[in-house]
Parts: structure tokens; sequence; C-alpha cells
């Protein structure tokens, strides 16, 4: 098929220095569903923005039905017939259904809305999902699965030649996403060209005709999804050939009877299936899987971010239910999150500041840290992990993103925690400070008995620190890797199985 509906070529896309799309060509056919897969930084989401007009490209040409497109804005785009759903519903809780799905673009008589058709309308649109709901209540008032389905509704109520569905299925249970599944083979049957962003494979492969994988701004790979294995499609996306032989570890230390702790049947519904894990004293405990598997999801619920649906918990062999991080820090937790910046630096407070934090949080504020006290430990700290800092009172903010990640880890071994979680311990950070946390976190468990459980997607990086690794894979439990299963091609298989 020579005449694709949408053809990208060599886009290029530069945010001050930073190449986000490197020479990446597309081409998207009528009548196909066309997933567009990668990790992320892959440029999938600046790649849709550049399609639907949100961020001008700064090299190569688009066109659209054989015409030159370049478009302005994201209602310029659709006015050409490229829509859009993103995975956060972007759309007016506080308005009616019926308004959402007809703002600004209301049908009118004598001047005036009218409202009788705007009902009737929205009401007709809605069945073509199989969704029978009160469109004149308030947006807010249904659940996130229901605002997501009206959302894709708002974007075939135009003249669509092509939907951009960005994780579509990301809050709908397995029966509202095979009624999507439906409206999107009907839609395909009409030959509508679909643009399918997900990271859960098993979808990948029942809605798809064509895959383009993506890997840090750059064009991988094209094949059409009958053609592409899945163990080949995971090493496409995560960009590490699946070797035969590596390095082998060390062996693995003596562990207590008794694991710090032990988690079973732990869930949440729509974030995570029941799921079994245990960590002892001195032991690391790898997380794998591609995003989306419920890596960061398990992490959350273990320290209390996030309340879990059912499970059960035991530290130090009690039965605890945390209900809170700051139970969880007083039960010995500790807790780097994956976004340094949003949730775990205080840009504007100081090192020393934000060192001390999770210690005070632990003894409680009417039991202030002196000033003198926090400096030493700061200092200390300072010291001790090499932090790049002219002294203690300089904004953590101002740091350089290693420096920033140093900062969070001497938080937690200030708090002295018996079990410390590290989501994406050195996403991105620079090869030296990589270099220095992975020596780290393998001096916490060799010299201090500390517990580590370890989000890591990069593959080389959690088998050269874990002593077992457990495998997610779209919200599920996959495998546990010990012993000499603890390798990258034992990973890619259970993550593709």
């Amino acid at each position: 098929m020579s005449n694709p509906i949408l053809r990208l070529e060599h886009i290029d896309k530069i945010f001050t220095g930073v190449h986000a799309l490197d020479n990446v060509s597309l081409d998207v056919q009528a009548g196909e569903v066309h997933a567009l897969l990668g990790e992320n930084g892959a440029g999938k989401s600046t790649l849709i923005k550049v399609m639907t007009g949100v961020y001008p490209y700064d090299g190569g040409r688009m066109s659209l039905s054989g015409q030159a497109y370049q478009p302005k804005s994201s209602a310029d785009a659709q006015a050409h017939g490229v829509s859009t759903v993103y995975q956060e519903v972007n759309l007016i809780p506080t308005l009616t259904v019926a308004s959402n799905l007809f703002l600004e673009r209301q049908p009118k008589r004598w001047g005036l809305i009218n409202w009788k058709q705007v009902h009737l309308q929205s009401i007709k649109l809605l069945q073509r999902l199989k969704l029978d709901i009160d469109v004149q209540r308030p947006l807010g008032s249904y659940s996130i699965a229901i605002q997501q389905l009206v959302a894709i509704a708002r974007a075939l109520a135009v003249d669509a030649k092509i939907l951009i569905l960005d994780e579509p299925t990301a809050s709908l249970d397995a029966h509202e996403v095979e009624i999507l599944f439906s409206l999107i083979r009907e839609l395909k049957s009409q030959g509508m060209a679909i643009v399918f962003v997900t990271h859960f494979l098993d979808q990948v492969y029942a809605i798809s005709d064509k895959i383009t994988v993506l890997r840090n701004g750059c064009h991988v790979a094209t094949r059409e999804t009958a053609q592409l294995p899945q163990l080949e499609l995971v090493s496409l996306m995560l960009g590490k050939a699946v070797e035969a032989h590596l390095p082998k570890k060390k062996s693995a230390q003596k562990r207590s009877d008794v694991p710090f702790l032990a988690v079973k049947g732990l869930a949440k519904k729509r974030m995570l299936e029941p799921l079994d894990l245990h960590v002892h004293a001195g032991e690391v405990l790898g997380l794998a899987g591609l995003l989306g598997s419920g890596r960061s999801e398990t992490v959350n619920l273990i320290f209390g971010a996030v309340r879990a649906d059912q499970g059960k918990m035991t530290i130090d062999g009690q039965l605890q239910r945390i209900r809170s991080p700051r139970q969880a820090i007083r039960l010995g937790l500790g807790f780097c999150p994956e976004d340094r910046r949003h949730d775990g630096l205080i840009d504007e407070l100081s090192v020393r500041e934000n060192i001390i934090l999770a210690l005070q949080a632990r003894l409680g504020w009417l039991h202030p840290i002196s000033e003198a006290k926090q400096c030493k430990l700061a200092d200390e700290m300072i010291q001790s992990l090499g932090i790049a800092t002219p002294d203690s009172q300089k904004p953590a903010g101002q740091l350089s993103g290693g420096n920033q990640q140093k900062v969070i880890l001497a938080r937690w071994l200030v708090a002295n925690p018996k079990l410390l979680i590290l989501d994406e311990p050195t996403r991105g950070i620079d090869i030296g400070a990589h270099a220095e946390i992975v020596a780290l976190i393998r001096r916490l468990c060799e010299e201090q008995g500390m517990a580590l459980l370890v989000v890591s997607s990069e593959l080389d990086e959690v088998v050269t620190i874990s002593d077992r690794i457990l495998v997610l894979r779209d919200h599920h439990q996959a495998a546990l890797l010990e012993g000499d299963q603890v390798t990258q091609k034992q990973i890619v298989e259970a993550i593709a199985s």
C-alpha cells in the first residue's frame, strides 16, 4: 500500500539541545490499526504532539491524504480530520456529558444552542460505544473509565480520518476494553486509520495490524504484527540483544529464615493483580518489566502511597497494614520515588533541609532536630556520597540530576531504614553518577545488611544488583528468577511469554 493517509518523513524535534525526535518516519494506512510502542523517553508523546499540531516540527515533512500537512494547533489538526484521545481525560468535569461532547460545536437554532439536539445527538454518539448513561449529569460524577469513553466519543463526533488513542485502556476494565476494541474494529472496517499507543502487549497483538517501535527518539522498526514475535518486540523496545552468556554474579549471601518484608496477595483494582513477594535483610530484590507492567504500582502499594484493596503484609515477622507513608517510615521503610523532581525533592528547600526530612518525619514534629545536628548530618552525607555542592545550604533544585538523586538517598540513609525501596534510582543521570549509585546499592546490602527493593527498566542494571528478580507483565506477576536464572535473557523471555 503505497499511499498512506498520513505520512511522516524524517521528522526532527529539538528542545533546548535535546533531540526528542531524530529522523523519525512513519506511514499510517486507512483501515489500519497501527501500534506505536516504546519505553519512557522513546518519543511517543512528542511524535503524537507533532502529528496533532501541539508542537511544530524542526525538520522533515508531513502529508495527509497526499497533501502537505503542517497543523498549527490541535484544533487545526482536528479540522483536518486528526482526532486524539489522551490517557489523561482533558474534558471539563463540571460540565454535563452532553456539553463536553459538543463543546464549541453545539447545534444551534435561531442563534441559540439547541439543547434538545445536543442531548439527542449525545445519546446517539454514546450508543455507538454501547454506553447508556444520563448525558445531562456532570461528567465528573462518572468513573474515570466512563470519562475515557466519553472522550473517545467526542473525538468521533467530528469527521475524523485518523483517530490517535494514547493509552486508551489504562483506566478500563476487561469488559470496557472489549467494548472499545469492538468499536475500533468497526471504525477500521469503515476505513478509519487508528494510531494505538499502549504498554499492554496482549492488547497490541489482539487489535493492531502493524507495529512501530521508537527508542530514545529514533525509529527502530516497523513490522507487521503477525510477523513480529513478542520476544523480538521486547528486545526492540528495550534495545538489548538477548545474550546467551553473561558475567556470573557473586554468590548470594546467607539469608535469615524469616524475610524482613513478606507480601501475599497484594492487589489494587485496575492497578495490580494479586502478587506475592518477600525480601530478606541484606538482599536486593529487583522488579523488572516494561513500562506499565505494574512495577511502580507495586512499590507505591507497599509503601502506603496508594492503599491496597487486598493482601497481607508482614514486617519483621509482624502482621502490618500500612495505610500511609508516615506509617511505613515508622515501621522502617524508606522510598526513593521514580519522579525525583515531583515526588522526591522540594526544590526550594536547601540540601540540608531535604536530607533531614525523613528522619524528622519519623521522630515527629514534637521532637525537632536542632539546626547544628541537621548541619552535621547533612555534611556527613555530602562527604560520604560525594554530593557536588558548595555547602548544605544550596537549594536542592539547583543541583544536577545525579546529585539530586544522591540527596534523596542521603535522606533515607540518615533515617536508617531497614528496607529501602528504589524506583528507577539511576534514571536521567550521567554515567559517573550511575556507577556511584549502583556501587552504593551493593554496599548498603553487603556492609549494612539493609534489604532493598529496586525497580529498574535497565536490564543490565537490575541483573547486576539483584539477588532475585520478580518480573511483572501487564499488572501480573510473570516470573520469579533466582540463582542462575537472573539473566537478561530470562527477563525478556518472562516478559514476552
